[in-house]
């Protein structure tokens, strides 16, 4: 078993590299401009093609793909001649890049009317602003510096260079100072846990990832508790009273909950208990991240729209292994053995028709986790779907591929895990 589990995540971090190069690749392909968007359609091509350079998007695609894997800091700390270390910014989980002097102090650099200004942050914490004299020069004669400004680039500094003409941004985010010769984005890099920048955001995709994933599994866990229980009965009660009232019953309900989709579900449910009972909420607004538990009406109505759809596709696989396992030799010879019918449905046929069952809930939890888009939209709640269907509609490289890394790694996981539970079910079953 442990030769087993070992080589299935040596095939998970394969796979994990596979797609997040398909991903890259994509998304890389994929029309539209991610400056553009960002500045608006009535910025100039010079605001664009600046925040390209600052946003690292006019190097080569393996460059920004090495980039986003393992990092550039190792690469960038030999320019600045410093270490560079990430500290927390604010409140919210967002980091901020420094170049460290030896004796510990965080430094920053950013271009004032009068010239570049050193940004001092003692180890104490306390923080000064000086101007800063202290220019290199490179062959061409110039005096130049390379050190890392506000916005986590690392920035060569011209002195006496004119800013880039390139105005304020006419719309979006607000545009980072144009001062620089030239622009890298640093990154630690995926297989060191920073994940990167949301170009839609611009702020770090890992926290709010984690926020996103919390919320969804949040609601993938409630639905999970109430799908399961519900739909393995139906489907091994259907199966036990095959041909009889109760199955024609059960087998319509599931169907008919199977064919409508999410939004139509999502929306008669909304009509019926937010506008005509107004006993719940027709949208899951957050207010803050422990709104679902001060507030748990607000998951009542996206956990049935799911139950609704995922019930009858659970039970009817449910309900066919049931009846396969029913109509087999060995639960014909235990009738005829004389053993009580309870005991033939509890210790022979249920453990085994559980096992095609088994496979179907293990891939529906990766789809509760991620791929409840339709359910999340309907209902304005903030979880993974909708935060990668907007990443994706934005062209957002770096939030797509974090979340697809995720979604594999839930996966694999959740199919290794069916495959551990296989061997609980039926003894026979041993891998090697």
């Amino acid at each position: 078993m442990s030769r087993f589990i070992a080589r299935r995540l040596g095939f998970m971090l394969l796979t994990m590299v596979i797609v997040s190069l398909a991903v890259f690749l994509i998304s890389e392909a994929a029309p539209g401009d991610v400056a553009r968007h960002i500045l608006g359609q009535f910025a100039t091509p010079a605001q664009v093609e600046l925040l390209r350079d600052q946003m690292g998007l006019d190097q080569p695609l393996l460059i920004r793909y090495r980039d986003w894997l393992i990092g550039n800091d190792w690469k960038l700390r030999r320019l600045v001649g410093m270490p560079l270390v990430q500290k927390p910014v604010g409140d919210r989980g967002e980091i901020g890049w420094y170049a460290q002097a030896a004796d510990g102090t965080l430094l920053q650099w950013k271009m004032r009317k009068e010239g570049l200004a050193e940004l001092r942050t003692a180890p104490d914490g306390t923080k000064e602003e000086v101007p800063f004299d202290n220019w290199v020069e490179d062959e061409d004669g110039n005096s130049v510096h390379w050190g890392v400004d506000t916005a986590n680039h690392v920035v060569l500094w011209v002195r006496d260079q004119v800013a880039r003409e390139t105005g304020v941004a006419s719309a979006g985010r607000a545009m980072t100072e144009a001062s620089g010769e030239q622009y890298f984005p640093i990154r630690k890099g995926l297989l060191r846990g920073d994940p990167g920048i949301s170009q839609r955001t611009g702020r770090a995709v890992g926290p709010t990832l984690m926020r996103r994933v919390r919320n969804s599994f949040t609601l993938a866990i409630l639905a999970f508790a109430v799908i399961m229980p519900v739909a393995l009965v139906l489907g091994v009660l259907a199966g036990l009273k095959e041909g009889r009232a109760t199955d024609r019953a059960i087998s319509v309900m599931s169907l008919v909950t199977t064919s409508i989709p999410e939004f139509a579900s999502g929306v008669f449910l909304i009509l019926v208990f937010s506008f005509w009972l107004k006993i719940l909420p027709g949208a899951a607004v957050f207010t803050s991240d422990v709104a679902p538990w001060k507030d748990p009406k607000l998951l009542v109505l996206p956990v049935l729209t799911l139950t609704l759809v995922e019930v009858g596709y659970v039970a009817r696989m449910t309900r066919a292994s049931m009846v396969e396992v029913m109509n087999a030799p060995y639960i014909r010879t235990a009738y005829l053995k004389g053993l009580p019918y309870r005991r033939i449905v509890f210790t022979h046929a249920l453990r085994n028709a559980l096992m095609a069952p088994i496979t179907v809930i293990m891939l529906h939890v990766n789809w509760l986790v991620g791929g409840i888009v339709v359910v999340e939209s309907v209902f304005g709640y903030p979880g993974l779907g909708l935060y990668l269907l907007d990443s994706a509609m934005f062209k957002d490289v770096n939030a797509i591929e974090a979340g697809a890394m995720l979604m594999v790694a839930l996966a694999v996981g959740t199919q290794l895990l069916a495959d551990v539970l296989y061997t609980f079910l039926n003894p026979r079953i041993r891998y090697t």
